[in-house]
């Protein structure tokens, strides 16, 4: 074989910013877990956001849990846990996709936004159950028909608490139902179905919802 027909090594494909996004995620998660200080938390996010490749931000995941839904491209899906632990201090922390939906959450906002999209969330039982603790700032739970939030043991000094079920529901036997508890100082927690394109709100389609996982 001459030189000029040697197999040529490809590069390593470049790290996206969706692909530094899931990894700081990942690590903010482990942070609400417990598993990293919040000095090793800094210090993995300023790498995470200057990686340049896949294989750089695997390095930070290394001696973590995996947390991430399937199609991440970076860790396979894990088994549910009884509890996860979210606490956002300055910035967003969000669960979608095919994630694992445990048995119950603890989230902490000081400063921030927490997301779970369960429209496409793995469901391992029938209740979930949210402890949570608003100072200041938002977490939104985003539902599917089928899907029950109740919010009534939630404590509120100032903000907003609301609740907007899905048109269909009431023809949706439900499969999954959300107690939420806690307070909210000044802030808001809200449950509400996906929002529709703009082409699907102008020409007034319904919301349309992914496959659940079977």
């Amino acid at each position: 074989m001459t030189e000029d027909r040697l197999p040529q090594q490809r590069p390593e494909l470049r790290a996206s910013h969706a692909d530094r996004d899931r990894v700081a995620e990942q690590l903010r998660i482990a942070a609400g877990d417990g598993r990293l200080t919040m000095d090793e938390l800094d210090e993995r996010l300023d790498k995470a956001l200057n990686a340049r490749t896949g294989s750089e931000l695997e390095l930070l995941l290394l001696d973590l849990p995996a947390v991430a839904g399937p199609g991440s491209g970076l860790l396979p899906a894990v088994e549910a846990k009884e509890l996860v632990r979210i606490e956002v201090t300055s910035g967003n922390a969000n669960r979608q996709g095919r994630w694992a939906v445990p048995q119950a959450m603890s989230l902490r906002v000081r400063s921030g936004n927490i997301k779970l999209d369960l429209t496409e969330a793995v469901v391992s039982g029938p209740v979930l159950k949210l402890d949570v603790d608003v100072r200041s700032g938002n977490i939104v739970i985003v539902t599917r028909p089928g899907i029950e939030v109740m919010m009534d043991e939630v404590n509120v000094r100032s903000g907003n608490v609301k609740v907007r079920v899905p048109k269909e529901q009431a023809s949706v036997p439900a499969y999954l139902r959300v107690e939420v508890v806690g307070s909210v100082g000044s802030g808001n927690v809200l449950a509400r179905p996906p929002r529709r394109g703009f082409m699907d709100w102008l020409r007034s389609r319904p919301i349309r919802y992914p496959e659940l996982p079977r």
